[in-house]
């Protein structure tokens, strides 16, 4: 089995209006929701072998903020393909994954993680900032992963409601 973990960033800043979108930071909600899922996910018992991050600033803050809560020992990767990324970019990275990694997190921005999750199972709605959305595929090797695979969602946590 193979597990993904589907994040979108946390609530971002759009304060100063003359900062391009790539490079706005996260606001002061985001920075308390971060954490917030990082804890819960660590309450969950989960462990993660590898973290995949867009290089947007909201992104990288977001992973740094739930890694405030999160043990991870593993590293980081942050891919500009994560920024405007359709889904089947996102199965393109995650098709180049060892698989002795079982358990992987995404972060990543809307549309694309909401048409991801629509993919997977349908009809499962938005996925507001912060939301993680945790994912099952019946798979043994990454490479077998497809744009259109339909996996089994497990759960799908919203920081408001924890």
């Amino acid at each position: 089995m193979k597990h993904v973990l589907l994040m979108r960033h946390a609530k971002s800043s759009w304060k100063d209006d003359s900062l391009p979108d790539h490079q706005r930071p996260l606001n002061h909600r985001g920075k308390t929701d971060a954490p917030r899922m990082g804890r819960h996910l660590r309450d969950q018992g989960l462990h993660i072998d590898a973290i995949l991050s867009s290089t947007a600033i909201r992104a990288r803050q977001t992973v740094d903020g739930l890694l405030q809560e999160f043990p991870f020992d593993g590293e980081v990767t942050c891919f500009d393909e994560l920024y405007n990324a359709g889904p089947g970019e996102i199965v393109s990275l995650l098709n180049q994954l060892p698989d002795d990694f079982q358990t992987v997190l995404v972060v990543g921005h809307n549309p694309s993680l909401d048409e991801f999750l629509e993919i997977v199972c349908d009809e499962c709605g938005h996925m507001p900032t912060a939301c993680v959305a945790y994912i099952k595929y019946p798979l043994d090797h990454w490479a077998d992963l497809r744009e259109y695979s339909k996996g089994e969602l497990l759960q799908l946590w919203n920081p408001r409601e924890l």
